[in-house]
């Protein structure tokens, strides 16, 4: 298999850290992208060099911070000059919030829409020049089965944000296939376990107006959500298998990796969807004149 330089956004914990490891173990040159290396995070670039060590694989931490235009300017800088170029970008990055939708600030919003999609825009305006320029690449999105699936409620802006990336992703694959560079959309299901997504998500800023459901018709709804998602998912259902799959995506040849991954043990429903929207979309490519841009172009 040919060694690859991946850069992996948002990977301190939970599906980023899973899946730096598992492709390092792979064999490729994996930069585990971490905002705050030497504060907070301090801990995870820490296991980030034992893990390296002591699994002699080739796992580095950069400073990312995905809402910095500068800390990415500075992070991709580092790769290239390091690693001389970068073959594939992962945008796993992502924060989740739970409450009304009412009670959360507009302001809470643009924040959430800041880490969940500008930041793909900042990480993308980094990077695909130098692809551009090679002719080659892999750009891997971690979009969610929310984005088509079954949407339970108390969770509007962590699936408005998630379905504007997927919106970005698919718009992006066709505008860079002429160049040489692939896409490769992952969907994950609701992993209950395994990420630090429900333990460490946002609340409303407005207590007052969240106060205003739970205490209202909507008493005991957030519970029974979260109670429903949970038992959806089957008690072997693994986190691990979304660092599985992007790694398998990763190791197929150039030009042969399927658009859409789904990782969902719960079926809420995303892949049916997803199947007939991208089936459209191929079908208006075709009836436009531009089927070429379905796939990238092998230079």
């Amino acid at each position: 298999m040919e060694k690859q330089v991946i850069v992996i956004t948002g990977a301190s914990s939970g599906f980023g850290a899973l899946t730096a490891r598992t492709l390092a173990r792979e064999g490729h040159v994996v930069y585990a992208g971490i905002r705050d290396t030497a504060g907070r995070n301090a801990k995870a670039v820490g296991d980030i060099a034992a893990f390296s060590r002591d699994n002699n694989v080739d796992l580095r931490s950069v400073e990312l911070d995905v809402v910095s235009d500068a800390s990415i300017e500075a992070g991709i800088a580092k790769v290239l000059e390091e690693a001389g170029r970068l073959d594939v970008i992962i945008h796993n990055a992502g924060h989740m919030s739970f409450g009304p939708a009412e009670a959360f600030t507009p302001e809470q919003y643009a924040e959430l829409f800041d880490i969940n999609v500008l930041s793909t825009q900042r990480v993308n305006r980094a990077v695909l020049p130098h692809m551009r320029k090679r002719g080659k690449g892999l750009v891997v999105w971690v979009s969610s089965s929310s984005t088509r699936g079954g949407t339970p409620p108390y969770l509007a802006p962590y699936f408005a944000a998630k379905a504007a990336m997927d919106s970005l992703a698919v718009s992006y694959a066709s505008e860079l296939a002429r160049w040489g560079i692939e896409t490769a959309i992952i969907v994950p299901g609701a992993f209950t376990k395994g990420t630090n997504h429900f333990a460490h998500s946002g609340s409303p800023a407005d207590a007052a107006r969240a106060a205003e459901y739970n205490d209202g018709p909507y008493k005991g709804v957030p519970e029974q959500a979260l109670r429903g998602l949970a038992a959806l998912e089957p008690a072997d259902a693994d986190a691990g298998a979304v660092a599985t799959a992007i790694a398998k995506v990763i190791a197929m040849p150039f030009g042969k990796r399927p658009f859409r991954t789904h990782i969902d043990p719960s079926e809420d429903g995303a892949e049916v969807v997803n199947g007939v929207a991208d089936r459209v979309r191929a079908e208006m490519f075709r009836r436009i004149g531009l089927e070429d841009l379905l796939k990238p172009a092998v230079h």
